[in-house]
C-alpha cells in the first residue's frame, strides 16, 4: 500500500430525525429491523431491510436530504454495524438518470451489483444511500458538486454516524458521479470515514465541461440533463414527503437557470470553480482511497488526478488502466472484464474490512495495478513512479487556428450525465491541412520506454486563440496512434502552458514520439476559431519517462476498450523526421 502521510482531520456534529427504529447494542437473533423486506417489496435487495430517513444539509441552508437504508435483515434493529455510504444524483426511486418504469416505490439498484456481489448485507454491512439537494427525495438546488453539495457528503457522513445503530466507523462508495461525492468526503478530513472507493471519478469540476477556457461539447448538455434528473417526478406511492421534496424546483425554478447560468462559466479561476476544484482541496487528506481511472476514457478522463494523488498523503490503492467508463465488476457480452483485471469486489471488501472492521487481510493487493497500452500489468507502490524525467524542446513553427474540425463537435441541444457522456468518436483517416498544425519529433527510442504521469506543455504564442497539443506513437513506417491531448485558449499573446491528461503509454524500441501543435482538430471542443496565424516559439514539453524493464507483473488481461481506442486513433503520419530530441532513461 502507499502512504502518501498524513493530516489532521476534525470531526463534526450531527442533528437528525430518522424513521428508523435505533437502540443500543444487542446480538443476532433478536427481532429483525422494523421495515419493508424482499419478500415484501421486490425492490428491495435480498437479505436486506429498508426503511427511509429524512435529515438537515450542514450548511443551515434550510435543505432536507432523503436517506434510504438497507441493513442486514438476519441482525436485530439495534445490532451496530460499519455502514457503506453512497452520496448521490442517481437514486431517485423513479430511476437512475430518467424513469425506469417502475411501478412501485423502492430503493435504487444502481449498486446493486455491488451489494449482491460482495454478500454485503451477510458480512453485517449496513448500506445507505443519500439524495443530493435537489435530487430524489432532497430539497434544494442541485450545485455541481460546489459548497451546498459538499455540505450534503458532510451531514450524510455525521448522520450515518449519529445512529445507534451504526459503529461510527464509515466507508464511501461509488462510481462516476458519486465517486465525485467519495473524493468530497476524503476532502472533509472527517475522522470517522475510514475509507473512500471512487471508479472513475471527476478530479476537478471544471474539466468535465471546460479545458483552459475551451467550452466542450456538454457545455450545455450536461447541466441540462441534471436539470431533467432533478426534475423527476416521484412515483405514485411514494411517502408524501419524499413526494413534496422530490417536486422542490417546480416551487423553485431558480434552481435550474442557475444551474446552467453557473456552470457556463469558462474561467477556471473563478471562485465558482475554485470551491470546485477537488483535486486542490485534497491537499493533506489522509482517508484510505482506492481509485480507478482509465487513461484512455471517454467521459471522465485522467485530468488532475496525479495532483489530487500528490496532495492524498493517506493510503492509497489504484486499478489504472486503458478503460472507458466502466466499473471495476462490469462485463461485456462475452463475459470479459472491460477493465481486465478479476477480483474486484474481492479486493474492495479486503479494503473495507482492513479500514472499517480492522481485519487484516490474508491476501497481499498491491497499492497500484497498472495496465499500460501493451495489455500488460503491473505493481507499483504508488503511481506515478517515473525512472527519469526530461524536458523536450520543441521546434518553432506556426499554424493557421482555423477550427479543423469544430464541425464534428456533438450537438450543443444534445444532453449528457455524466453516467453516459462519450466523447464523439473520431472520423475516420482523413488528412492534415498542413496550415492547420506542425509537428515536431523525437528521435527512435532504443529500447521500450513508458511516458507516464502528467505531460506538461509550455509555448509561446504571437496572437490569440486556440491551441490543440497532441502526442502521438509513431512507428518506423509511418503508423500512428495519437493517445494525449489537450487544449487551451490563448487569450493573449505571450507564455501559455498547460497540463496533458495523465498518461501511461510506452513506446516501442523503434518508435519515436510526435508532438503535434496546432488549432484544435477535435470534436472533443466546442471552440471558438480567431482565424489567426499563431506562431509558436520556445515551446518545452516535460515528460515523466519510465523503464518498462523494471516491471513487477501482476495478474490482468487486456482491457477490451483497449482496441477500440487502437482502431478509432490510429492514423498513418507521412514526412516523419529524424527527430530533433532523444527520450532517454537513466540506467538503473
Amino acid at each position: 500500500m502507499n502512504l502518501r502521510g498524513r493530516a489532521a482531520a476534525a470531526a463534526g456534529a450531527l442533528i437528525t430525525v430518522a424513521t428508523l427504529a435505533v437502540g443500543g447494542p444487542a446480538t443476532a437473533g433478536a427481532v429483525s429491523p422494523p421495515g419493508v423486506t424482499h419478500e415484501e417489496n421486490p425492490r428491495v435487495p435480498e437479505g436486506a431491510v429498508w426503511t427511509e430517513a429524512y435529515f438537515p444539509s450542514a450548511d443551515d441552508s434550510g435543505v432536507e436530504l432523503h436517506a434510504d437504508i438497507l441493513r442486514p435483515a438476519h441482525l436485530p434493529s439495534h445490532a451496530r454495524t460499519p455502514v457503506i455510504l453512497a452520496v448521490s444524483s442517481y437514486f431517485s426511486h423513479a430511476g437512475q438518470t430518467g424513469p425506469e418504469g417502475w411501478t412501485r416505490t423502492g430503493p435504487s439498484s444502481r449498486f446493486a451489483d455491488f451489494t449482491t456481489g460482495t454478500g454485503l448485507f451477510a458480512r453485517g454491512y449496513t448500506y445507505v444511500m443519500v439524495d443530493l439537494r435537489g435530487f430524489g427525495g432532497s430539497t434544494g438546488c442541485l450545485d455541481w458538486m460546489g459548497p451546498g453539495e459538499q455540505a450534503d457528503v458532510k451531514a450524510a457522513i455525521q448522520w450515518v454516524v449519529a445512529q445507534r445503530w451504526s459503529t461510527g466507523r464509515v466507508g464511501m462508495y461509488g462510481k462516476s458521479y458519486d465517486a465525485v461525492t467519495g473524493l468530497v468526503g476524503n476532502n472533509l478530513r472527517l475522522p470517522a470515514l475510514k475509507a473512500v472507493v471512487a471508479q472513475e471519478p471527476v478530479w476537478d469540476m471544471y474539466n468535465y465541461l471546460f479545458s483552459n477556457g475551451v467550452p466542450r461539447p456538454n457545455v450545455t448538455g450536461t447541466p441540462n440533463a441534471y436539470n431533467g434528473i432533478a426534475t423527476m417526478a416521484p412515483l405514485p406511492d411514494d411517502t408524501s414527503r419524499y413526494q413534496a421534496n422530490a417536486q422542490y424546483e417546480q416551487s423553485h425554478p431558480s434552481c435550474l437557470v442557475d444551474n446552467l447560468t453557473n456552470n457556463n462559466n469558462p474561467d477556471p479561476d473563478s471562485p465558482y470553480w475554485r470551491a470546485r476544484d477537488l483535486a486542490a482541496q485534497a491537499r493533506g487528506t489522509n482517508t484510505p482511497l482506492f481509485v480507478t481511472q482509465g487513461f484512455i476514457e471517454n467521459n471522465t478522463k485522467p485530468e488532475d488526478m496525479q495532483e489530487f494523488l500528490d496532495n492524498h498523503h493517506g493510503v492509497e490503492r489504484g486499478w489504472l488502466g486503458q478503460w472507458e467508463h466502466v466499473r471495476g465488476n462490469e462485463t461485456n457480452d462475452q463475459g470479459q472484464l472491460l477493465m481486465g483485471r478479476a477480483g474486484f469486489f474481492d479486493e474492495v471488501m479486503r479494503f473495507y474490512d482492513r479500514y472499517l472492521l480492522g481485519t487484516r487481510p490474508a491476501v497481499h493487493d498491491p497499492a497500484y495495478a497498472v495496465e499500460d497500452n501493451t495489455g500488460a500489468w503491473r505493481a507499483q507502490p504508488t503511481w506515478p513512479a517515473p525512472s527519469s524525467r526530461t524536458s523536450a524542446a520543441l521546434a518553432d513553427g506556426q499554424y493557421v487556428d482555423d477550427g479543423l474540425a469544430s464541425a464534428l463537435a456533438a450537438p450543443a441541444a444534445a444532453e449528457w450525465d455524466m453516467e453516459h457522456y462519450t466523447d464523439p468518436a473520431p472520423t475516420a483517416a482523413r488528412g492534415l491541412a498542413p496550415t492547420s498544425s506542425y509537428f515536431t519529433w523525437s528521435t527512435p527510442v532504443e529500447s521500450p520506454l513508458r511516458i507516464t504521469a502528467t505531460p506538461r506543455i509550455t509555448v509561446h504564442a504571437s496572437a490569440t486563440g486556440n491551441v490543440m497539443v497532441k502526442l502521438w506513437d509513431v512507428a518506423p513506417d509511418g503508423t500512428a496512434v495519437m493517445f494525449d491531448e489537450n487544449v487551451a485558449l490563448i487569450e493573449q499573446a505571450g507564455r501559455v502552458a498547460f497540463d496533458l491528461k495523465s498518461t501511461d503509454w510506452t513506446l516501442d524500441a523503434g518508435h519515436q514520439l510526435g508532438v503535434q501543435i496546432g488549432t484544435i482538430g477535435s470534436g472533443s471542443w466546442r471552440d471558438t476559431p480567431s482565424g489567426n496565424t499563431i506562431g509558436i516559439t520556445r515551446a518545452r514539453l516535460d515528460l515523466a519517462l519510465q523503464n518498462p524493464r523494471l516491471d513487477v507483473p501482476t495478474q490482468g488481461d487486456r482491457s477490451p476498450f483497449l482496441d477500440t481506442y487502437l482502431r478509432q486513433y490510429t492514423r498513418t503520419l507521412t514526412g516523419v523526421g529524424p527527430g530533433t530530441f532523444p527520450l532517454t532513461l537513466r540506467r538503473p
